[in-house]
């Protein structure tokens, strides 16, 4: 699917980051060589991808300039979720929403990464907003966001599958977990196959992609996780590639419904 020159196509990849060599990044990451907006909006195109969602990635922790920047640059365009602590002033909230950001991000994989205590002191204001909050999780901590979640007002994200690897039992406690968080108007990413025991094309993934979409209804979202750090700089894999499983476990029909809703989410 191809955009006409001068239009920017609808679909929605809800998951991508943007790096520069250039700017500050935290003791003991690896370093980031540069990927910009303009890269990913051209990889996107030729897949009817004309809207992206930044994610602030934790080797810059909470300094967001870089994403705020790149959201500055065509303004409507995009969104952005970005990482914050709980001493962020309102002016800077604000400001950050004007640009496109729509939610905050809480890793509990990272050592560095903002948790529970973060997520209370920031609640009342990120409602305030009408922002969500994107949770970066094991499936085993599921249970956690969803005590954390109740009675908050705030819609979870959940990135990556909310972490449901390949090999995850059935009766895994995390599908509970999972459909205590539905009940509470929680989203999942369907992204970062290679983070869940898999290997393209990453078949081992569909039937715990089906399951998710069972129990998540049509709050799901799909996100490519360009560019890919998992992965050797100068061995990324196609971009199509990330997102052929979507299609290939919930089929055509569905998958262009999970492509749209990014427009929903971050309205």
């Amino acid at each position: 699917m191809s955009a006409r020159p001068g239009t920017v196509p609808s679909g929605w990849d809800c998951h991508v980051h943007v790096f520069d060599p250039e700017h500050p990044a935290q003791a003991g990451h690896y370093r980031p060589v540069l990927r910009d907006l303009a890269g990913i909006e051209q990889t996107a195109v030729p897949l009817g991808v004309g809207h992206l969602v930044l994610v602030q990635p934790s080797v810059y922790g909470t300094d967001n300039r870089l994403i705020l920047r790149a959201l500055a640059r065509e303004p409507g365009r995009h969104r952005g979720v970005a990482v914050v602590d709980a001493a962020v002033s309102d002016a800077e909230l604000d400001a950050m929403h004007e640009l496109g950001v729509r939610g905050v991000r809480f890793n509990l994989v990272s050592p560095v990464g903002n948790g529970p205590e973060a997520f209370r002191a920031l609640a009342p204001r990120l409602k305030a907003r009408g922002w969500h909050v994107q949770w970066y999780a094991r499936h085993d901590q599921l249970a956690t966001i969803a005590e954390l979640h109740e009675g908050s007002g705030l819609t979870a994200v959940l990135d990556h599958l909310a972490g449901l690897h390949a090999g995850i039992d059935d009766a895994a406690p995390a599908w509970s977990a999972l459909q205590r968080l539905a009940g509470q108007g929680a989203w999942v990413k369907l992204s970062g196959w290679y983070r869940l025991q898999a290997s393209a094309p990453y078949g081992a993934l569909h039937a715990p992609i089906r399951r998710v979409a069972q129990t998540l209804g049509e709050r799901l979202v799909w996100g490519s996780d360009w560019p890919h750090t998992a992965f050797a700089p100068d061995d990324l894999p196609p971009y199509a590639s990330v997102w052929h499983p979507v299609v290939q476990a919930l089929g055509e029909d569905r998958a262009a419904a999970v492509r749209a809703a990014g427009a929903l989410l971050y309205a």
